[in-house]
């Protein structure tokens, strides 16, 4: 049925439970994992000619967003290597997380996005957006949701 599941994490518990699931579900069916993680892009919010004292260069950034990367993506990883089930990892920075899954599902050739949901409603849902409800709504391929 499926053949290559994509599972975006943020490194949140929830996110974690997700992987357990997502992986045991590709081992049931055969398929492979692609982890996924989409930091977030590099943006300066200066305002006029004042730059916060604290300004992390772009490169730091980039070190730091690599970091915390790997580390998410080697979750799956392990969680992939355990049920011997095939895995590669990828991982683009993005103004929005949401855009960046349906963009690594399409990039990786995936059948299924398997993700979480943190179920944000209320006024924590319209600030916070629901990422999970944007990928339902713009991806091309089935989105299961893991709450």
């Amino acid at each position: 049925m499926f053949k290559n599941i994509l599972i975006p994490t943020d490194g949140s518990a929830l996110s974690r439970k997700a992987i357990k699931a997502g992986v045991a579900l590709a081992q049931a069916l055969g398929a492979k994992v692609t982890g996924f993680y989409s930091p977030e892009q590099y943006e300066i919010l200066a305002y006029g000619e004042y730059f916060p004292p604290d300004l992390m260069s772009r490169t730091e950034w980039e070190n730091r967003s690599k970091k915390t990367a790997t580390r998410f993506l080697a979750a799956i990883e392990k969680e992939a290597l355990a049920a011997r089930v095939k895995y590669s990892g990828l991982y683009l920075d993005s103004l929005s997380p949401w855009e960046a899954i349906v963009e690594a599902a399409k990039k990786k050739k995936c059948d299924l996005i398997f993700m979480a949901s943190h179920g944000r409603t209320g006024l924590a849902g319209m600030l916070l957006g629901s990422q999970a409800a944007k990928v339902l709504s713009h991806s091309k391929i089935p989105v299961l949701i893991y709450k």
